[in-house]
């Protein structure tokens, strides 16, 4: 399993656009949660111009199918996206924890 960091830029007065697909969004992070692929998300703030998601998968293709199920994205509110394999090597979700020197 490895971690991947699904980032999102939005556009301008998202805190705004996203409330009629905001239920469906979380529903679907929600989900994916629970069956231990999403390990944390939530937005960027100050500005408020982005999201950040940590997927532990086995398959960049499980970020992929969110990306494309999720309502924001079909909805025009993401601007970008980007997923980037992230190597954890300090914290409890440490793949390969750092040796001390």
């Amino acid at each position: 399993m490895g971690y991947y960091a699904l980032f999102y830029d939005v556009v301008d007065d998202f805190a705004n656009k996203r409330l009629p697909f905001r239920e469906l969004h979380l529903g679907l992070a929600r989900e994916a949660h629970a069956r231990g692929e999403i390990v944390l998300a939530g937005a960027l703030a100050d500005p408020a111009d982005g999201a950040l998601l940590i997927f532990q998968v086995s398959d960049r293709g499980v970020v992929e199918d969110f990306v494309r199920k999720d309502p924001y994205v079909a909805g025009g509110l993401v601007s970008r996206w980007q997923i980037r394999p992230w190597t954890v090597v300090i914290g409890n979700l440490a793949d390969t924890p750092a040796a001390a020197s």
